[in-house]
């Protein structure tokens, strides 16, 4: 039984064997008498190097014709959406380096291009079809370079080229491609100046690029910012403080992060950590580094305000039994938080704009985006798009401190209503009215028509 089993086993792997025996000696005969070399797509990403669908571009398609065979005419199926309808195609045959022009006919249908040579192509030759103007689908996806020839009258299936890579068209591609369309976008662009620092195409492309970048300013700045003020208001007591070893830490920690330049300290940061084996994430270091920075900035801004504060607010407190922690928390510190509202706000826009020298250890952050589209696209727009973004907030908050500046300053020179003032001046207001209704009393009455210049007897009064 075991021996019967045996011998069918190894009757079916040889049965196997001679099928592919068989298979192997079929297959030359089914071979491709036009072997596909090839088919690419020219990128049409304004600023990139992708290939996106919906927008005019290149395909160039290749095609080696086998010994012994004669192509008459090659048919190129593309997926539904393809369009070759406003395409032109040339038609090129290459013997090694030498090129042969061909003749044919080209039939654009849809998402099919039918190719008819005039005379058929023979062996050897390398057939090239160059399709400008041409379209993908514009969901994008990988998109299948398919079709038919024609040998010896018969059409027979074309060998499926590698896939091309496209990318779905988007609302802002749509809008790239419309201005490239435009006359006036045409003649902005052919003023040198104009098309190098404000291209359109690549001023739209760039927003969308960049916001990422700006939004990762915002965030390190907006985290670093608390701890910067908390710092730098522990170090403004510690220079006022009466212990010299704690004016002596203060006064050396603020000079010298004063003292040196931010983007020393980001290198000394960024690659002095990691040689002593401290590995941090880099957006969270970018925040360490700039609150840091900016405490010593704000140390200064608030010992100054400290400073401003008179001194009969001191003895006016002790006068009330105050201490001096509590004199500096309820009276010293909220008088100087508004006074220094404005300088601080200033060092906001200053450390927001710093943040842009975090680019040069690796931060993506809003310059480095900047960076990397200037360096594809060779145009300065990018860097025209973020200063733009940062237009955004420094403009508003330079606005926001010129109004605090101003109403502080006519705060001290006694503008603005006081509320004494005002309470003494409607009082004055309610008498008039008051006495207005009111009759006359005689002393009034007598003394009236003197004041008005006539006499009681009706006559004008002799006045000298």
């Amino acid at each position: 039984m075991m021996s019967k089993r045996h011998s069918n086993h190894a009757l079916r792997a040889l049965m196997a064997c001679v099928a592919a025996m068989v298979a192997l000696a079929i297959l030359p005969s089914a071979a491709f008498a036009l072997t596909t070399s090839k088919a690419t797509a020219r990128p049409n990403e304004d600023g990139g190097t992708g290939v996106i669908g919906g927008i005019p571009t290149r395909l160039t398609w290749e095609g080696t014709v086998d010994a012994g065979e004669q192509i008459s005419g090659v048919t190129l199926e593309l997926p539904a959406g393809t369009n070759f309808n406003s395409s032109t195609t040339k038609l090129t045959a290459l013997e090694g380096l030498k090129r042969m022009s061909v003749e044919g006919e080209v039939v654009p249908e849809g998402s099919s291009l039918k190719v008819k040579f005039s005379e058929p192509v023979g062996e050897g030759l390398l057939i090239r079809l160059e399709v400008e103007g041409m379209t993908f689908p514009e969901e994008g996806g990988d998109v299948v370079v398919g079709g038919t020839y024609t040998e010896s009258g018969k059409e027979k299936p074309l060998q499926a080229a590698k896939p091309i890579a496209t990318i779905a068209n988007t609302p802002l591609q749509k809008l790239v491609d419309h201005l490239d369309n435009q006359d006036w976008v045409a003649a902005w662009n052919s003023v040198q100046f104009l098309g190098m620092f404000l291209k359109p195409q690549i001023m739209v492309t760039s927003f969308a690029s960049l916001f990422t970048g700006w939004l990762v300013c915002l965030f390190i700045v907006i985290v670093a910012y608390p701890f910067a003020i908390i710092l730098g208001l522990i170090f403004a007591l510690m220079k006022i403080s009466k212990h010299r070893l704690l004016r002596a830490i203060a006064i050396v920690y603020i000079n010298v992060l004063r003292g040196t330049p931010l983007f020393l300290q980001i290198y000394i940061m960024f690659f002095g950590l990691p040689m002593m084996n401290i590995v941090i994430d880099n957006n969270i270091l970018g925040i360490i580094v700039m609150a840091i920075n900016s405490s010593a900035y704000l140390a200064e801004i608030f010992r100054a305000g400290i400073e401003s504060i008179p001194t009969g607010q001191y003895e006016a407190a002790a006068s009330l039994g105050m201490g001096h922690l509590q004199t500096m928390i309820y009276v010293i510190l909220p008088q100087t938080v508004r006074r220094v509202i404005p300088t601080v706000t200033s060092d906001f826009i200053m450390a927001f704009k710093d943040t842009s020298l975090l680019s040069s250890v690796g931060v993506m952050e809003l310059m480095m985006f900047a960076k990397n589209l200037t360096s594809v696209t060779g145009n300065m727009t990018p860097y025209v798009t973020a200063a733009i973004f940062y237009l955004i907030v420094t403009l508003p908050l330079i606005k926001v401190v010129t109004i605090i500046e101003k109403r502080m300053a006519n705060s001290e020179r006694g503008g603005g209503p006081r509320p004494k003032v005002k309470a003494a001046a409607e009082k004055d207001a309610q008498d008039e009215t008051s006495s207005a209704g009111a009759e006359p009393s005689l002393a009034e009455a007598l003394s009236a028509p003197f004041k008005a210049g006539t006499s009681v007897f009706g006559g004008v009064a002799d006045v000298r």
